[in-house]
């Protein structure tokens, strides 16, 4: 019997470090899916537009495409900057990869100001969308990776992918014990009650609207938000503390819901 215990930790063990190494190898081919769904979004003119003064491509953050091919989803605090009407300056999604990207003109469909989330809509092929997971099921400790353009795609259109675990699911607004620290933002966010995740994996400006996938089937569970999150949650730090944080991807459904030929 005492013989028969121990060929069966072996053997247990054997499975488990195959796993691992099978899960390890797994890991490039599934960055390798999800990058063709991961676009940049800014702003952009017409080519040959007249008029135009500073730069005719802005990059602003990241987004993903979902449903139908033809929606993205980004951060909403991404899309309020005023556009350059008179000339045709649109906010647009930028596709390809490395240092000429396609621009594609894209319109606000529906907007979730109270998670900091917009869906946008683009014209013409589909393109490969995410699919969404249960991201009510994520645990504290959770592995996950996010894919994203860190430096606001300034040395071309590369998406870098940062693996990281969720440290903990936390309100996405802290209480503050001093009245002149609170802002409307804040009191909204404290009055909604929604959690957010906090991850250990750090994430810059550009990364806003990356989205965070599980390891093991690259489904979505939430939305990188480097700014908004980050304002009401911690308002009382003289300096930033590099913690990052990502809206749970269960607020994405209600912006697809209704939608023409939308897939969840």
């Amino acid at each position: 019997m005492k013989a028969c215990s121990v060929i069966l930790r072996v053997s247990t063990m054997a499975c488990l470090l195959a796993a691992s190494a099978a899960w390890s190898a797994s890991l490039p081919d599934l960055i390798e899916k999800i990058r063709p769904s991961v676009v940049g979004v800014g702003t952009a003119y017409p080519p040959r537009q007249p008029n135009v003064k500073g730069e005719r491509v802005v990059y602003l953050a990241t987004g993903f495409v979902v449903g139908d091919g033809q929606h993205i989803v980004t951060n909403a605090h991404v899309t309020g900057l005023p556009l350059d009407t008179d000339n045709n300056q649109s906010l647009a999604v930028f596709t390809g990869r490395g240092v000429s990207a396609t621009a594609h003109p894209a319109e606000v469909v529906r907007e979730d100001q109270e998670h900091d989330l917009v869906l946008l809509r683009i014209q013409g092929s589909r393109l490969p969308a995410l699919q969404l997971g249960n991201s009510d099921a994520v645990r504290e400790g959770q592995e996950i990776a996010f894919t994203g353009f860190p430096l606001g795609m300034a040395l071309g259109l590369y998406p870098v992918t940062h693996r990281g675990m969720v440290s903990a699911i936390t309100p996405a607004a802290q209480p503050s014990a001093h009245g002149d620290r609170l802002n409307s933002l804040k009191i909204k966010r404290m009055r909604s009650g929604f959690d957010a995740f906090q991850l250990d994996a750090t994430a810059y400006p550009g990364n806003s609207g990356s989205p965070v996938f599980e390891l093991h089937s690259g489904r979505v569970i939430g939305v990188i938000n480097s700014v908004a999150v980050k304002e009401t949650k911690e308002t009382m730090l003289a300096n930033p503390s590099g913690i990052t944080y990502a809206i749970p991807s269960r607020y994405i459904t209600p912006l697809l819901s209704g939608l023409d030929h939308a897939r969840p």
